[in-house]
């Protein structure tokens, strides 16, 4: 059974840090690239950053990059995204997304607010 399960998400204040956690299992996890997406209220859902599989490969968006870090652990299964420097705009739910050809897997999300 496939499934990835994101977790550390919260609340938190404006220049504050969290470090999300995406936990896999039930698939070849080291050969799939791994995405975190966000989709905030009213919005649509937006990718933030993406690991290649070996984890030598990153890409963010501009609206992350510098404040954001993705990387995999893959004798764990766990794909993370480090946050910091948080915003009021990063409010959003977070998604890890799995990709191999065209196999994509979604985890269920997790809530991060940013507010005061």
């Amino acid at each position: 059974q496939v499934q990835l399960v994101e977790s550390g998400g919260g609340l938190v204040q404006p220049g504050g840090s969290l470090r999300l956690s995406c936990a896999a299992s039930g698939f070849a996890f080291n050969i799939y690239a791994m995405r975190w997406f966000r989709q905030a209220p009213g919005k649509e859902r937006e990718l933030v950053a993406t690991i290649t599989s070996a984890g030598d490969s990153t890409n963010y968006a501009d609206a992350v990059k510098g404040r954001f870090t993705i990387s995999r652990d893959n004798t764990k299964n766990v794909v993370y995204l480090q946050m910091n420097s948080l915003k009021p705009d990063d409010t959003a739910v977070y998604y890890c997304k799995a990709t191999y050809i065209i196999r994509n897997y979604w985890g269920r999300g997790t809530q991060v607010t940013v507010s005061s």
